[in-house]
C-alpha cells in the first residue's frame, strides 16, 4: 500500500509481510464476484429485469410482491439485498440515507495488453480531494476520485462528460493517474454522492420484520472509505444463511426468530463500521492547508501503523 501526495512524492509505504502478515487487501471486480456466485446457483434461480414496485403484508405472514411488469410473486421469506435506495427498507421505515458532503467519480480501466501496475494499492491525498487505484486483475485497473461537493448535483449520464470532469479535477497530479482514467472505457465511469444511514439504537427500525430482512446496502449504507460495504454484505450473507438454516432444519422453525438473531448479531459489527467510516472521510477530505501539511508530514509518515488501519477487516466466521 503506497500513499503519495498529489506532486507525486511518496508519503509512506507499507508492506503486508514486513509489517503485519495477518492482514491482505484482495481487490475484486464486482462483475466476476457476482457472476461466480450465480454460477453456483441451479439454472433458472435468478429472474433479471424484475424491479420491485409494491410490498404488501398478507394475514397469514407471506409477503406479496408486485413488479414493474405487474407480475406478482407471493413470498414466504423476502430478503432485501436491493442497495441504498432499497424499495423494502423504505416499506420497513427507515430514512432514506444521509449526503455526507463529497462525491466521487469511480471507473475500470482496461488494458488489452496487460495493466502495468505491480500488486499494490495506491492513494493519493490533496486538500478536499483524493484519489487512489488497485489492480483488480490481469487486465484491468479500478479507480477513484473523490471530491467535496456542498450538495449532490445534478444526476450526469453523458459518460464523455464524467470522464472530462473527473480529469479536470486532477489535471496537474501525477500522470500515471490520469493515465489510468485515459485508458478507461467511457461507459465504465460513473459519480456517485457518497451516503449512509446510521442504525441508532431504540431508534432506527430493526432488520426485520415479520418474515421480511434486510442486507448490506438496503440496511446499513456506508461510506467507501474503509473498503467495507460489499464486504459487510457478504459478511451479513453468511450469517443470515447460517441462521437461516438452523431455523428451517429445526423440529420447530422459527424464521422469525431467525433474522431477529441475525440482526442483534450483526448490529455491533456494522453500527461501529458505519460511523468510523463516515469519521475517517471526513478527515480524509480536509480542505485546511495546515491541516493537510501536518497530515502528510507527520501523521501519514510517522504515526499510522498498518494493523490498527486495518484491523476493523478482521471477521471470523463459522463454516457454513
Amino acid at each position: 500500500m503506497v500513499v503519495k501526495s498529489v506532486d507525486g512524492r511518496e508519503l509512506r509505504a507499507f508492506n503486508f509481510k514486513q509489517e503485519d502478515p495477518s492482514q491482505e487487501v484482495r481487490a475484486v471486480e464486482r462483475r466476476v464476484l457476482l457472476e461466480t456466485l450465480a454460477s453456483q446457483l441451479p439454472r433458472d434461480t435468478i429472474q433479471y429485469s424484475s424491479q420491485l414496485q409494491r410490498i404488501e403484508a398478507t394475514p397469514n405472514g407471506d409477503t406479496l410482491l408486485e413488479l414493474v411488469d405487474g407480475s406478482k410473486l407471493l413470498a414466504k421469506i423476502v430478503i432485501g439485498c436491493d442497495g441504498i435506495r432499497s424499495p423494502i427498507a423504505k416499506w420497513m421505515g427507515f430514512p432514506e440515507p444521509k449526503y455526507v458532503g463529497h462525491c466521487a467519480f469511480r471507473g475500470l480501466a482496461s488494458y488489452s495488453d496487460g495493466q502495468p501496475f505491480g500488486p499494490r494499492v495506491n492513494y493519493i491525498y490533496g486538500r478536499g480531494l483524493r484519489a487512489g487505484f488497485v489492480p483488480v486483475s490481469p487486465t484491468k485497473v479500478y479507480w477513484f476520485i473523490c471530491f467535496n461537493s456542498p450538495s449532490a448535483g445534478p444526476k450526469i449520464t453523458d459518460s464523455l462528460e464524467l470522464k472530462k470532469q473527473a480529469k479536470e479535477l486532477v489535471k496537474n497530479w501525477p500522470s500515471e493517474l490520469l493515465n489510468i482514467v485515459d485508458s478507461t472505457p467511457d461507459d465504465t465511469v460513473i459519480k456517485t454522492p457518497l451516503v449512509d444511514r446510521w442504525l441508532w439504537p431504540a431508534i432506527s427500525p430493526s432488520a426485520s420484520a415479520g418474515r421480511v430482512v434486510v442486507v448490506g446496502d438496503a440496511w446499513h449504507p456506508m461510506t467507501p472509505n474503509l473498503g467495507q460495504g460489499a464486504c459487510c454484505a457478504l459478511e451479513d450473507s453468511v450469517v443470515l444463511a447460517k441462521k437461516l438454516a438452523r431455523a428451517i432444519n429445526s423440529e420447530d422453525p422459527s424464521v422469525e426468530e431467525a433474522f431477529r438473531s441475525y440482526g442483534a448479531e450483526r448490529w455491533p459489527r456494522v453500527f461501529p463500521l458505519t460511523i468510523r467510516a463516515n469519521l475517517v472521510g471526513s478527515v480524509l477530505q480536509w480542505e485546511n492547508p495546515l491541516v493537510c501539511s501536518v497530515r502528510n508530514n507527520i501523521v501519514i509518515p510517522k504515526l499510522v501503523r498498518l494493523g490498527p488501519l486495518l484491523e476493523h477487516t478482521n471477521f471470523t466466521c463459522e463454516g457454513l
